[in-house]
């Protein structure tokens, strides 16, 4: 994640002494490094009450910042500010009736997916309730759902519940009207009326979908097919009509495909392996795979930003997972030329 100036990135940090390591690192909390973006050193090392998961740009100044685990009286999403890395506010997700997995934003609100309590720790109930659902343990779950959140209150003003067991991403069109929400523990995506709350169509994907992203037009929904509670080794991406459930393309990828983002120019879809350490690009238009770019030292790249820097060597982020920022925004017809 980098800040909007462009000129620091916040990394997950060493956690406190003691705490698991190996696989089980991810359940403890941990600090949280500003780094330096040109040269790669650590400027400041902050405690913030969590291990961070997602993190974005907020209406092109502040950070949204969500956390795998969480302190008893850390947060579990919270916006920061990069000028004075101080904390500006958030929530604790039990408050809000069950634990929560990322939030996404339109730049007004915050969307946060919501999870039951009660099939695990907190952080983790609702994964492993979607794998007891796949593994056929039980034959349903308490109901998964969208809170829509007001930050300058960081009160919810709308619940949005959805057909879908472990939803994994938000995304939300450029008219404002509609939200997707793809949800892993049964493979499937849903398109919700933000208005009313109804649920316009419900679409089979590939395996345990977890990213997702639109077209410049709006048209396509293009779903990250990662295995996510069904095994971890999905492998394709799956594009689908947004007017009617009609899947029209099956691309195939690197294995645990997983953030999924359309590009600045607007011709082009970067998907991210965790499974084999590599982003593949696809062409929008003719769905052909453009590149296929490998990472240095096999690194798993979870998330994405673009940064544009100007002929006087500033820098801004004009994309990650929040959106486009800076003006750019192919969804309005304004592209970068690249």
């Amino acid at each position: 994640m980098r800040s909007p100036d462009a000129r620091y990135v916040y990394i997950t940090g060493p956690a406190a002494a003691g705490a698991p390591e190996g696989n089980m690192e991810i359940v403890s909390p941990a600090s949280l490094l500003k780094v330096d973006a040109l040269t790669l050193e650590p400027v400041r090392q902050l405690i913030v009450g969590g291990r961070l998961h997602h993190g974005q740009v907020f209406r092109d100044r502040y950070l949204l910042m969500d956390t795998f685990a969480r302190d008893p009286d850390g947060l579990d999403v919270f916006l920061l500010d990069p000028q004075t890395d101080e904390i500006l506010g958030g929530i604790q997700c039990e408050d809000l009736g069950g634990s929560c997995y990322t939030a996404f934003t339109d730049d007004e609100y915050i969307y946060l997916l919501m999870q039951p309590a009660g099939y695990g720790p907190q952080a983790f109930s609702g994964i492993i309730g979607g794998e007891q659902f796949v593994q056929g343990s039980v034959t349903v779950l308490r109901p998964y759902w969208v809170a829509r959140i007001d930050p300058d209150n960081w009160e919810v003003v709308r619940e949005y519940p959805h057909p879908g067991y472990r939803a994994n991403w938000i995304v939300l069109d450029s008219a404002g009207e509609f939200m997707y929400v793809p949800s892993g523990g049964t493979s499937n995506i849903s398109k919700i009326n933000l208005e009313t709350g109804e649920i316009a169509w419900v679409s089979g994907t590939g395996t345990g979908p977890y990213g997702a992203n639109l077209n410049p037009d709006e048209t396509e929904i293009w779903v990250a097919d990662k295995g996510e509670v069904t095994g971890f080794r999905g492998r394709t991406v799956t594009v689908i009509n947004t007017e009617n459930p009609r899947a029209k393309e099956t691309l195939f990828g690197a294995y645990t495909v997983d953030h999924l983002l359309l590009s600045p120019n607007g011709r082009e879809m970067w998907a991210t392996s965790n499974g084999e350490g590599t982003i593949h690009v696809f062409d929008v238009a003719t769905k052909e795979t453009l590149d296929v770019i490998e990472m240095p030292g096999y690194g798993n790249p979870h998330g994405l930003v673009w940064v544009h820097y100007d002929e006087d060597g500033n820098g801004r982020v004009i994309r990650d997972q929040g959106g486009f920022h800076g003006g750019i925004d192919p969804y309005r017809g304004v592209m970068l030329d690249y």
